[in-house]
């Protein structure tokens, strides 16, 4: 089972949140462990969202048990074992559903934003219009 439904034969996103799909992203371009993950969405956020271990952690978790990821342990000779998390096949069809709704939302958000360039922008400078 995985968070990619079927409606009337097509499959569709059917949620997880945006930092889901950031992580699936990140173990999409590579397998990693939990800290690694909690560092790249650091990166890729810009430092916006730092995410708390516990809250990555449970997240994976639950990404394991719905089948979007794998893990398995890494020994090391030094240091603490650690578990690599890698995405399977349905992760890999959630991130490219959730990416779509992503770009759709998108365009729909630049189609708004030139009907308010076009609309109001120029409105506001000469006057409030009501």
């Amino acid at each position: 089972m995985c968070d990619v439904g079927h409606r009337h034969g097509s499959c569709h996103y059917s949620g997880g949140g945006l930092i889901q799909l950031l992580v699936l992203r990140i173990l999409h371009e590579k397998p990693s462990h939990g800290y690694q993950i909690m560092e790249e969405l650091q990166k890729i956020t810009a430092e916006k969202y730092i995410p708390e271990p516990g809250a990555i952690y449970t997240m994976l978790r639950r990404m394991e048990e719905r089948n979007l990821v794998t893990s398995e342990w890494e020994k090391k000779e030094a240091g603490a074992d650690r578990r690599v998390y890698t995405i399977t096949e349905a992760g890999v069809k959630v991130l490219k559903e959730g990416l779509k709704m992503v770009k759709r939302r998108r365009e729909l958000m630049d189609s708004l934003v030139q009907f308010y360039d076009a609309n109001f922008m120029d409105k506001e400078k000469g006057g409030a219009r009501t």
